[in-house]
């Protein structure tokens, strides 16, 4: 375990999750309202992928679409303990408000703009949502301190490094795409809040996540999309490339373990070589990944057998801003929470393709 502060458990902690109407704020606000913490969710529910989805993950949690408006609480009907606002992180100003009256013990971080492919076509949404709003969600930490902030970061800061499995003390400097750039800056502006106010912070790179109640712009949804209608997928680098693909529940297990531990200085940092992925100041990146990267041809032919059809290919060179294999080296998490990644791509993709063709009467 981590040296440090130990929060043993998240009872009795009142805790802000953004992004709840997204994938993984989804899921991780259903597995922490099964304990005794009291949870206030805020999303934008913005049209990058179909609302409609967003209020169905919502709904899920008790949170009718009908009870949704702006800058209002809504009260879950299942869990006592979950209440729900949509705003704009961007409003500093509401978002101050928020935190100075709830007084938040924890704070996780997901809403973003996400996207690769995304950040190129439209780059200033890009910097009003992952760059704007984190800093806004540095200042309410700064003000209204809290136990720990945990937010998401990216496997896609690795951009051209090379070197596998990537590691969280490899130099990060090299983005291909601006959404990277983005999330490397959210690592840079919590060192620079953790050094100046001794907030404990806690960045979470994601490696490829997957799973039912997905986002649908990822590529594991769009082949499923294409495949049942038997239109052509579009397959990148020829097919030529690797991702380390982590199940959604495998991710919040590793979420949850960060949150229960704030981030510390990390006593032996030397500032002769520094470490990137811990400081002096109580600062803290974590991969979270399978540590098992899955040719995406083998992907793809696991989707082909539980939708029980072949699929169209189409194939393409490399997307622009895109990288050809990923891998985690999750060595931090394992020693330091006995992080055990355990859904393989079998029983991960079964369960997404028996929620979809449910979900969407496929």
């Amino acid at each position: 375990m981590l040296d440090g502060v130990l929060i043993e458990n998240t009872y009795n902690m009142k805790i802000l999750i953004t992004g709840t109407a997204g994938f993984i704020g989804f899921h991780l606000a259903q597995k922490l309202l099964g304990q005794d913490c009291d949870i206030v969710g805020i999303d934008n529910i913005n049209d990058y992928y179909d609302p409609e989805l967003k209020f169905a993950r919502l709904a899920e949690c008790g949170i009718s679409k009908a009870n949704v408006s702006w800058h209002r609480e809504a009260q879950s009907t299942k869990y006592s303990n979950y209440r729900f606002i949509r705003m704009n992180i961007e409003n500093k100003g509401e978002l101050m408000s928020l935190c100075a009256r709830e007084k938040f013990d924890i704070i996780v971080h997901l809403a973003a703009q996400a996207g690769v492919r995304y950040s190129i076509l439209n780059p200033d949404a890009y910097a009003q949502s992952n760059l704007l709003s984190f800093l806004n969600i540095l200042e309410v930490s700064r003000h209204n301190p809290v136990k720990h902030l945990v937010y998401a970061s990216s496997s896609s800061v690795y951009g051209l490094n090379a070197t596998m499995p990537f590691s969280v003390h490899d130099n990060v400097d090299h983005p291909v795409s601006l959404y990277a750039a983005s999330k490397k800056a959210n690592e840079l502006m919590a060192h620079t809040y953790s050094h100046l106010y001794r907030i404990p912070t806690s960045g979470l790179r994601f490696f490829t996540v997957y799973g039912p109640w997905g986002r649908p712009d990822m590529a594991y949804f769009l082949f499923a999309n294409a495949i049942s209608e038997g239109r052509p997928i579009q397959v990148f680098n020829h097919g030529k490339m690797k991702r380390d693909f982590t199940y959604i529940d495998d991710i919040v297990s590793g979420i949850i373990s960060v949150m229960n531990s704030p981030a510390e200085p990390n006593k032996d940092w030397d500032a002769t070589h520094p470490d990137p992925a811990s400081s002096t100041a109580p600062y803290r990146v974590y991969n979270i990944g399978n540590n098992n990267p899955v040719e995406l041809m083998g992907f793809i032919e696991e989707i082909e057998k539980n939708m029980g059809r072949k699929a169209v290919l189409e194939m393409k060179g490399m997307q622009d801003g895109d990288v050809q294999a990923t891998w985690a080296n999750v060595d931090d998490l394992i020693n330091n929470f006995n992080y055990n990644p355990s859904t393989n791509i079998q029983i991960g993709i079964k369960n997404f393709m028996e929620w979809y063709k449910k979900f969407y009467n496929k």
